[in-house]
């Protein structure tokens, strides 16, 4: 039997730092469990109750991979942040101080064993500790870290509590001091909250006391390896293939597009989609402050903000870099978020010659994603009349996309929306596709609907005639009363 099979199949160890399994059959409950329903970030193999010898067992092998986690930390822990030692070489050092160590203790192991102690100990030296497991799990697409002792995950749409745990307060800091120095940032009480990415696009967000009152958290958005294409999309119900492909003309006909939505509702993987229509000859210039976009295109120049240092310079802003894009002979400015007074940059961009560029807002429907636009131009400090910011806003925004993070866990996108202009003091829209909620859910709380078209025709499909881009009938539909205005 698997040691790993072993401990599912006994109490929880003693030590705080070993993985406390969330199921399995025990011969009595083990101590303090998660809450009911929640599932470990990898399926445990089924499994009998054992008698306590294992516990035990299982208990002595926590404290040596402390016991030997500790002696490495004291041997070569000020090499660890050494500039002058590879990634390789750091590694090769890690594994042979390792192996003396685990020689010295002269306790005897099986092969699995030893191989099992020093995988782990590697992952708390090398890796993310107790976290290297679920950043390892392809299934899991967020980790939340409330504390030492509370560590949630995100699969598929649903929040669960991971059966792993920090030995401590230290312990955790000591990981997050790793992730952030790795990507040649500092977090510490003058300056203790940090937004970085790991080397694999993973966006990282830590916050530590004194901010962080109950202790310190960390927030992981991980990335697929493989980033999503349309068909994927399609697959999850994001998106319908008539839906796609009108995207696809609108991304081909260089319409502006904003994407819309709440935070996990999936605007940066939308935003991913949707950039790769822009055609090979085109030059790209992406904006975002901690890269998350992957797109696949030769022709690309990625440009990423900068926090001010220690000494309250040296920052470089959105706003900043959206100015100086357009001093770079760009065709597409693909904007990873507006979020303050770069969107009035960006929209002037849009105004002057940038067709076709890019960008996502926070906003929960099109209508509020046209009145956070107004309010994030004013966030620029121009004294602008409100009438002047929604002309602004109408002649260079098309077309807004709708995303949704609905009950189910799902994410869809619930409006296509066509910007036609302005009416007296309002800019006028009309939604092109509409999510049907009348479908229902079934039996598992999963909504049946999809998005469906209004019937309506929009203006911007004009310019797709006169482009030669050409769109199936199909993709509108018929009129559908339900949505007529």
């Amino acid at each position: 039997m698997k040691l790993s099979d072993r401990l599912r199949g006994t109490t929880a160890p003693a030590h705080p730092t070993n993985l406390v399994p969330t199921e399995g059959a025990t011969a009595e409950p083990a101590p303090a469990p998660p809450e009911a329903g929640t599932s470990p970030p990898r399926a445990p193999q089924p499994t009998t109750s054992a008698p306590a010898q294992p516990s035990a067992a299982g208990d002595a092998l926590g404290k040596l991979k402390n016991r030997a986690a500790e002696e490495l930390f004291s041997r070569i822990g000020g090499r660890l942040n050494d500039p002058s030692l590879s990634e390789h070489q750091l590694h090769s050092l890690v594994r042979t101080e390792l192996a003396r160590v685990v020689e010295e203790e002269k306790v005897p192991l099986s092969g699995e064993q030893r191989q099992r102690l020093i995988s782990d100990v590697q992952d708390e030296v090398l890796g993310h500790g107790p976290l290297q497991r679920l950043l390892d799990d392809p299934t899991v697409t967020e980790i939340m870290v409330n504390g030492p002792d509370a560590v949630y995950v995100e699969q598929n749409g649903k929040l669960t509590r991971a059966g792993v745990r920090f030995a401590s307060e230290e312990h955790l800091r000591r990981v997050i001091e790793r992730i952030v120095s790795r990507v040649g940032r500092r977090i510490d009480e003058s300056s203790p909250l940090v937004d970085a990415r790991l080397a694999d696009g993973s966006r990282v967000n830590a916050v530590i006391p004194p901010l962080a009152f109950n202790g310190s958290s960390l927030t992981i958005r991980k990335f697929a390896k493989d980033p999503f294409k349309v068909q994927d999309l399609i697959g999850f119900g994001t998106l319908t293939p008539e839906m796609a492909e009108l995207l696809q003309a609108c991304v081909q006909a260089r319409l502006n597009i904003i994407v819309s939505g709440g935070t996990g509702s999936g605007k940066t993987t939308l935003l991913n989609v949707l950039s790769s229509f822009i055609p090979q000859g085109e030059r790209i210039v992406t904006i975002e402050d901690a890269v998350e976009l992957q797109l696949q295109q030769e022709h690309l120049v990625r440009l990423e903000s900068r926090p001010p240092n220690i000494e309250g310079r040296g920052e470089v802003t959105i706003r900043d870099l959206v100015r100086n894009s357009l001093r770079m002979r760009p065709d597409r400015i693909v904007v990873g978020e507006v979020r303050s007074g770069e969107c009035l940059d960006m929209l002037q961009a849009m105004n002057t010659g940038h067709d076709g560029s890019l960008s996502t807002v926070h906003a929960n429907s099109p209508r509020d994603a046209i009145a956070r636009m107004e309010t994030l131009v004013l966030m620029a400090g121009m004294d602008l009349p409100l009438r002047a910011i929604r002309e602004q806003i109408a002649s260079a925004v098309d077309v807004i996309i709708q995303l949704s993070r609905l009950r189910d866990g799902t994410r869809r996108v619930t409006a296509v929306t066509e910007v036609q202009g302005m009416e007296g003091e309002t800019v006028t829209l009309q939604d092109a596709f509409l999510f049907d909620y009348s479908a229902g859910v079934d039996a598992s709380g999963r909504f049946l609907g999809r998005p469906v078209p209004t019937g309506v025709r929009p203006r911007f499909t004009d310019r797709f005639d006169e482009l030669g881009i050409s769109v199936s009938p199909r993709v509108f539909g018929a009129p559908d009363t339900r949505y007529r205005r």
